[in-house]
């Protein structure tokens, strides 16, 4: 059996946040957020959605952040933690270097495959951002 996560329509997510619909529909668009949709069109939002919704909203309105200030803050904190992940691999791979051969190999292709991973899921929201900010201009 399985297990979807739980979504949320506009309305919930506003409410969760204390802020209207519209706001929710500005802020995709001005920070490159896509929503699922149902075929009827509807957005649906999943526990991830409403995380970066929370910490968009904290800088906003909390730390005071302009939405250019936002967009950027976020930026570098995903560029930093993609930087923070590189010598975590270096040390796991180090620590590794007693094993037979063919557990290092598999375990250093393991960590080399997460981080890449990561990596192109953080250059992929780079690239929606970078569009988002060309259809602006």
């Amino acid at each position: 059996m399985r297990m979807q996560k739980r979504q949320f329509r506009i309305g919930e997510l506003a409410k969760h946040l204390n802020v209207k619909k519209f706001v929710i529909r500005f802020w995709e668009k001005e920070f490159a957020l896509r929503a699922t949709r149902s075929d009827g069109g509807q957005r649906f939002y999943n526990e991830d959605d409403i995380h970066s919704f929370c910490i968009i909203k904290s800088l906003l309105y909390e730390q005071g952040f302009t939405i250019a200030g936002a967009r950027k803050h976020l930026q570098e904190a995903s560029l930093s933690a993609a930087s923070l992940r590189l010598p975590e691999i270096s040390v796991a791979t180090k620590a590794l270097s007693d094993r037979p051969t063919w557990q290092r190999d598999s375990h250093r292709t393991t960590l080399e495959s997460s981080a890449t991973s990561d990596l192109k899921l953080q250059l992929d929201e780079l690239k929606k951002q970078l569009v988002a900010l060309r259809e602006l201009l």
